[in-house]
């Protein structure tokens, strides 16, 4: 996989590029908070956990034991608690169903159909998170069974407009402009 440059971390951007349960981890923690922030979370979960980031040592721990490592200073979300409890479902489910492998998610998907259909089937991705991962594997990391820019939606399009779009300080810039532009149409079209 390329090196990704997500957050802006290097070390994080390395773990990202090398880890698929660390890059689902980050696509998860992504909402409410930074985009860049969610991203590195994966990167602090790493240096707290004992063991490496890997969905059987996710799933080996309770939820219980997960939250405090959430917690800790700098928290890894806004909401550590429920955060730490979705994180634990991904790893159980990526333990029992990918046999513990997060890469098997898209390197056994047969067409981008298949794979937003694996996506939205593991715990806390949506219609939206799921496409937006379909194109962030397609964009950026060579991921592209027959169909995923139809899988992926206008996430999957020439612009910014996700964390797919992320590859430097200058793209989160654009992709933060997107999004406040379409909070503030939304907001316009509500009123």
């Amino acid at each position: 996989m390329p090196t990704l440059t997500l957050t802006g971390d290097t070390d994080a951007d390395a773990l990202l590029s090398d880890n698929g349960f660390a890059l689902l981890v980050g696509m998860l923690l992504d909402q409410q908070i930074a985009m860049e922030l969610a991203f590195v979370g994966p990167h602090r979960l790493d240096q707290r956990v004992d063991g490496p980031l890997t969905p059987a040592t996710i799933a080996a721990m309770s939820p219980d034991e997960l939250e405090p490592l959430f917690r800790e200073k700098p928290a890894l979300h806004r909401y550590p608690g429920s955060m730490a409890k979705r994180v634990h479902a991904l790893a159980v489910h990526l333990v029992e169903e990918h046999d513990g492998d997060a890469s098997n998610v898209w390197d056994e998907a047969s067409s981008g159909a298949d794979l937003l259909k694996r996506l939205r089937a593991l715990p806390g991705f949506g219609e939206q998170k799921a496409r937006i991962f379909v194109a962030l594997l397609g964009k950026q990391c060579g991921v592209t069974p027959a169909g995923w820019e139809e899988a992926a939606g206008d996430y999957g399009l020439d612009g910014y407009r996700s964390i797919a779009d992320v590859t430097s300080e200058q793209t989160l810039a654009k992709v933060r402009e997107f999004k406040q532009a379409q909070k503030a149409a939304k907001k316009a079209a509500a009123s």
